[in-house]
């Protein structure tokens, strides 16, 4: 299966992008919808809420995170959808995060690739 290339949402859309998709909860800010060029917006991907607060308050407990995410992952029928469009055409998982080595869309990716 092709790898979704990882991109922070605010850095300019590339023409090589393919599909745009936002795996965050939330809206980013300061950031329009014609800025953005999100083709979809994942938040059934995103970490829960209280998984993201958890994380944001311990980062250095990125394994931790890691697993509970992939818990939260397990069955959603939206990874399945997700996979489809991976396999089928280039895409781009867009995240918001500052971080860019720890972050949901690197667990998507990996969960998405292994």
């Amino acid at each position: 299966m092709p790898t979704p290339r990882l991109k922070r949402v605010y850095d300019a859309p590339a023409g090589d992008d393919g599909k745009r998709i936002l795996v965050d909860r939330l809206w980013p800010r300061g950031l329009t919808k014609e800025k953005a060029a999100i083709d979809l917006w994942a938040k059934s991907l995103a970490p829960s809420d209280a998984l993201r607060h958890e994380f944001h308050a311990h980062p250095e407990r990125w394994e931790e995170f890691v697993t509970a995410y992939e818990a939260e992952l397990n069955g959603n029928p939206a990874l399945a959808e997700l996979r489809t469009i991976v396999r089928n055409e280039r895409t781009t998982l867009l995240y918001a995060s500052r971080d860019e080595q720890r972050n949901n869309a690197m667990v998507l990716a990996a969960l998405l690739k292994g």
